[in-house]
């Protein structure tokens, strides 16, 4: 019987316990569970996801950089002539020929930008050394008077601990000129890579763009297609407003520097040069055209003195206003759909991250992604082939 009375303990401990499944288990979790917590915890690892992502995305990029960097050129050089390439072809021109007479185009004009700046350089540095040098002996007299009273033997003996300091960090300045010369040919390789691949993109273009869609899965690719469509629309908008604004900023800061210069003796030293570094130098959206405009108010200082430097910088930050407040919102904001705050902390955190190139780079690929996201959200491309003009650019 004992026998019998523990076996039959031991058969009743080895009762398995119910397991909930369906309905019963979803009813049990959600009465565990406070519904706010669930949906926290529903975004949440769904937000670790995307940001896992893009972080693996980003020590790829980080890895592949001189790859990435001339493929982003690349295909903002192509945003700008693709169009190009396109016109001349309806317009029964060959399409290699209509290719070959476009990028031959935007080589020359780029090329005779530089050669036109370095010709204004070399023709103006004469002068420019005479007034610097003319310039740092006003002062020191300066610098010799009230408050500072720093006589020329103090500053001479400020000037060898400064000499002293840089051969004291000579070896750092060797591998700095090292690295100058590694990053040179870094920049000619990337420059081949950027010109190789803007040839076959405005060769075969929808073709390569055709190719990446294949690697992804059927049910996907409708939506990637039209996505990528809805992209590059949003990709040639910014390239063509960027260089309207660009031009914007370029002849503002020209214009107010010739003004200046009519109180500077024999004119406004440079002006061509600064024109086009401030032209360039408007690629970079909100900062661009400040940095740039620097080297016209240090100009000014030399040849024209602190009022004629305080003028200058009175330009610089007014057409620096003038885009912030007007070309940005009014021009851009209406051709893509990112808003100028979005804009703003987007070059910050693009110059932060990756320095200049991340700041170039940062609008353009802030407003593409959001366009595509936003187009893929929206399931426009289930009943139309093509994104259309309101799905990439607000209504004005």
């Amino acid at each position: 019987m004992a026998f019998g009375r523990k076996n039959k303990d031991t058969t009743a401990a080895k009762t398995p316990t119910p397991v909930l499944t369906g309905e019963a288990r979803k009813i049990a979790v959600e009465g565990a569970i406070p519904v706010p917590v669930e949906i926290a915890g529903q975004f949440a690892w769904r937000i670790l996801a995307v940001v896992a992502v893009l972080v693996v995305a980003g020590l790829l990029i980080i890895q592949l950089k001189d790859i990435v960097i001339p493929l982003l050129v690349a295909l903002l050089i192509s945003a700008l002539l693709v169009p190009i390439v396109n016109f001349l072809v309806r317009h029964k021109w060959p399409k290699a020929l209509a290719v070959a007479t476009t990028l031959i185009g935007f080589l020359a004009v780029v090329t005779g930008l530089f050669w036109l700046v370095i010709a204004q350089v070399r023709a103006g540095f004469p002068d420019l050394q005479d007034r610097s040098l003319a310039a740092f002996e006003d002062f020191k007299v300066f610098l010799a008077g009230e408050p500072f009273d720093i006589s020329e033997k103090d500053f001479n003996g400020y000037i060898d601990q400064a000499f002293t300091a840089i051969e004291a960090n000579s070896d750092f300045l060797v591998n700095g000129a090292l690295n100058v010369g590694t990053t040179a040919g870094h920049v000619l390789t990337g420059a081949l890579i950027a010109l190789f691949a803007t040839i076959f993109i405005l060769i075969d273009g929808r073709g390569v763009w055709a190719w990446i869609v294949r690697l992804f899965p059927r049910k996907a690719r409708r939506a990637l297609d039209g996505s990528g469509q809805a992209g590059w629309m949003t990709l040639t908008t910014f390239v063509k407003v960027q260089i309207f604004v660009a031009f914007i900023d370029a002849v503002g800061i020209g214009i107010g520097a010739f003004f200046i210069g009519l109180t500077i003796p024999g004119g406004f030293p440079l002006l061509i040069p600064i024109t086009i570094a401030v032209f360039l130098g408007s690629f970079i959206p909100v900062v661009g055209a400040v940095a740039t405009g620097s080297l016209a108010i240090l100009v000014a200082l030399v040849f024209g003195g602190p009022f004629a430097a305080i003028a200058m910088a009175a330009v610089v930050l007014g057409v620096q206003q003038l885009e912030g407040h007007v070309l940005q919102p009014l021009v851009l904001g209406s051709a893509v759909k990112v808003h100028p705050l979005a804009v703003v902390f987007a070059v910050a955190a693009g110059a932060g991250i990756a320095g200049i190139a991340g700041a170039l780079f940062a609008v353009p690929v802030v407003a593409v992604a959001n366009v595509m996201v936003n187009y893929v959200a929206s399931g426009k491309w289930r009943v139309q082939a093509r994104p259309q003009k309101e799905d990439v650019a607000k209504p004005v």
